[in-house]
């Protein structure tokens, strides 16, 4: 994909009746369907269903098997409750029959409460740093197998800028923590439920990798087959994803081929507009030379 409107028209899905949806897949170069694809499009199923002046705060998600890029992903949603501030609901999305991944969602009414947040790191802001593509020309020499991968999956619809060296991560063991901005290269029309589904889609990006962090040295001489379990997203305030988010990652554990990874992304204001989970696999695969493709 190489614009936002396709991006769009990827997440926008073919109506059955009115509990039912058909997604079409993005042919992502690795070969399996992308999960923060299916995160967006069930998103936007559960939308479908509940009352405009509902918006969603949350999101929990599980990824059972992987995704086939050629066959169509059928969404159904389940009707859980609708309550006086509450909507509840269940997606499950299938390819041959066979349920691939769920998903509960949490839509409420705009209500007035207590306010409090913590605050955004104190990193160099957007303006002065590179952007991935810029950073991953120095991978070319030192790490080629991981330049021609990240060359191949960097999408050109979010533009991406690692608040640190990304050749440095890559290479050496470091703590377990990432900062990096984002934003769309095109302006985004200020639609809740769109801003929610874009945003379900880039949380899935850079995620996981704070977990191997630690573990460069060792990871890099193994193969290592990498993918995500789970995923939860909950939404705090409104945002603008055409303007810089700050996406601030760590991750507290890693353990019986798992790694656990927190996020926190804030606005270009300090705003913190979302919080994400994800638990991936992180599977050594034999005792060969290639590197892991995270």
């Amino acid at each position: 994909m190489k614009s936002l409107s396709e991006l769009i028209e990827l997440l926008t899905l073919e109506k059955i009746n009115d509990h039912t949806f058909i997604g079409k897949n993005y042919k992502a170069p690795w070969g399996r369907v992308f999960g923060g694809q299916v995160l967006a499009q069930s998103l936007y199923a559960a939308y479908q269903t509940v009352p405009e002046d509902r918006i969603a705060h949350s999101m929990h998600a599980y990824f059972i098997l992987g995704g086939n890029i050629d066959i169509p992903i059928k969404y159904e949603v389940d009707v859980i409750r609708d309550g006086g501030s509450f909507t509840t609901r269940r997606v499950v999305a299938f390819q041959n029959e066979k349920a691939i991944f769920n998903m509960s969602a949490s839509f409420q009414l705009k209500q007035k409460g207590v306010d409090h947040q913590i605050s955004m790191p104190n990193v160099f802001p957007p303006e002065k740093l590179m952007d991935s593509h810029a950073q991953i020309e120095e991978f070319k020499d030192v790490i080629p197998d991981t330049y021609k991968r990240y060359k191949s999956f960097l999408p050109k619809i979010f533009e991406f800028k690692p608040v640190d060296n990304m050749l440095t991560k890559l290479v050496k063991n470091s703590p377990p923590f990432d900062n990096i901005w984002f934003k769309t290269c095109e302006d985004v029309a200020t639609n809740t439920p769109l801003q929610h589904q874009l945003l379900a889609y880039a949380s899935d990006y850079n995620i996981l990798r704070p977990a191997s962090m630690p573990h460069r040295e060792f990871l890099n001489t193994k193969e290592v087959f990498y993918t995500s379990l789970d995923h939860a997203l909950w939404f705090h305030r409104d945002f603008d994803i055409s303007d810089w988010l700050l996406y601030a990652i760590d991750s507290p554990s890693a353990s019986n081929s798992r790694g656990f990874s927190r996020g926190s992304i804030f606005d270009s204001k300090g705003n913190l507009i979302a919080s994400v989970a994800q638990e991936g696999l992180m599977r050594i695969l034999n005792n060969g030379s290639k590197p892991g493709t995270i």
